[in-house]
């Protein structure tokens, strides 16, 4: 799936989360920022190569819009790099040892992991295995899973047509919350006086 799609699907999730019990905007944040990073973080040894040495700007952008196989020439390193990041961002193996490790150091499940868990899970089944398939059983093996290619015309539709009607469900369910509190508040004035 596309960054901005994973970013609106976790954002709804807090947003769904927060009716439950209360979030604070910083985990919501770093919820949303987890979503989006493993899409990014596999472009840091391009945007290194780029800033301190002889790579362009130019380079990272057609990278970063790439269709596989039509990827622009990068230095053995630089590529070998990228893709072992990218790996890393996209296992459930690595995300689950990182979740042990906080939740052993925290006590508790720190909830911003949620991002990237739905990124991981989103990933495995909107990747096809010609569409970088996310490699979940990395270092186990660099395999992926045969999805359904997120930029498919019809599900790039579909997609954004159901994050709009999630929003909106969010937003009208909200509002009607927010009439009924207000209602409840004012007939409990009028029952004091």
């Amino acid at each position: 799936m596309d960054i901005l799609a994973h970013a609106l699907w976790a954002g709804a999730g807090m947003g769904l989360a927060g009716r439950r019990r209360p979030v604070k905007r910083k985990t919501v944040a770093l919820t949303i920022a987890l979503s989006a990073l493993p899409d990014i973080f596999h472009l840091l040894p391009i945007m290194s190569w780029w800033l301190l040495s002889d790579g362009t700007f130019a380079t990272l952008r057609a990278y970063a819009i790439a269709l596989p196989g039509q990827e622009p020439p990068l230095p053995s390193t630089v590529n070998l790099l990228s893709h072992h990041l990218h790996c890393i961002a996209h296992s459930a193996i690595v995300a689950a040892v990182v979740t042990l490790l906080l939740w052993a150091l925290l006590r508790s499940l720190w909830i911003p992991l949620l991002g990237w868990w739905s990124h991981i899970v989103i990933d495995v089944f909107t990747h096809s295995v010609d569409f970088y398939p996310a490699p979940v059983l990395y270092p186990i093996t660099q395999r992926g899973f045969d999805g359904l290619a997120w930029n498919t015309p019809w599900f790039m539709v579909a997609n954004y047509a159901a994050l709009g009607l999630v929003g909106v469900w969010l937003l009208a369910s909200r509002a009607k919350g927010q009439r009924s509190s207000l209602g409840a508040n004012t007939d409990r004035a009028k029952a004091e006086t």
